[in-house]
Formats: C-alpha cells, sequence, structure tokens
C-alpha cells in the first residue's frame, strides 16, 4: 500500500515538473486550439449535430467545459507573468468558466435551432469546477 501509495506521488511530481517545463507547448497552444474549437462548435446550427441519446448536450457541455478547464487552470497556474493570477489561479479559472459559460450560452441566441439554456450553464459550471479541482490535485499535491 505504502509503495503503491509513493508511486503515485512519484507520477504526479513528474507531471507536474514536466508541465511546469513545457507550457507552451503542452498548455498554452492546447488550450488556443481547444477554445477556438469549442467557440467553432457551439456556432454549428442545431439541425446538424446528431443527436445519439436524450440530455446528449448535457454531457457534451459537461466534457467540454471539464477539458477547457483543465486547460484554462493549468496556464493561469503556470503562467509567471502575474504573481496574483498564478497565486489564485484557481479562482480566476472558475471566475472564468462560469462568465464564459453565460456568455456562450448568450451567443447560442444567435445561432440558428439553438437556445439559451439555465440546464447547458450548469453542465459547463459543473464541467468546470470537475476540471479545476483535477488541476487542484495534480498542482497542490506537489507544492
Amino acid at each position: 500500500m505504502i509503495k503503491s501509495r509513493m508511486q503515485s506521488n512519484s507520477f504526479l511530481i513528474r507531471l507536474y515538473k514536466y508541465l511546469g517545463s513545457h507550457t507552451i507547448t503542452l498548455i498554452y497552444i492546447p488550450l488556443i486550439v481547444y477554445w477556438i474549437t469549442l467557440f467553432v462548435l457551439t456556432t454549428i446550427p442545431a439541425d446538424y449535430v446528431p443527436r445519439l441519446f436524450e440530455n446528449q448536450d448535457k454531457y457534451e457541455h459537461f466534457i467540454a467545459y471539464c477539458g477547457l478547464a483543465i486547460l484554462l487552470s493549468l496556464a493561469l497556474y503556470f503562467q509567471k507573468r502575474y504573481i496574483l493570477i498564478s497565486s489564485k489561479a484557481f479562482l480566476f479559472s472558475l471566475l472564468l468558466m462560469l462568465t464564459y459559460g453565460a456568455v456562450d450560452e448568450l451567443h447560442q441566441l444567435f445561432v440558428p435551432g439553438r437556445y439559451c439554456d439555465f440546464y447547458d450553464w450548469l453542465a459547463d459550471s459543473s464541467g468546470g469546477i470537475i476540471g479545476i479541482g483535477i488541476v487542484f490535485f495534480i498542482c497542490k499535491k506537489n507544492i
């Protein structure tokens, strides 16, 4: 049991150091590409999005914003220009995720076949909170 825990901590430490030394290629570029892709996908009219099961869009929102939150939290945490932002990266990530989720829902009012839905925003927010929590666990374990 102790050996397994040590191996897990060792992996997290190596991951933390690797992310910290490769921020541009592993965090910033993927964040930019992911965010642009997410915006483009939310601009596609609803008629062109296949529906496989009920409430599929809630799962899509949750997963999409979880990924965005992971990349955004890492970007804010590992940036070195503003100490306040890196020290409060998880709080800033949460505020940005909640705000962007709301703006994205309002943006969908202007996309044919889509609508602004409070429950979609809740799915966005939930995914964002889980993503931020994952990064918090990885980063705070290695300080």
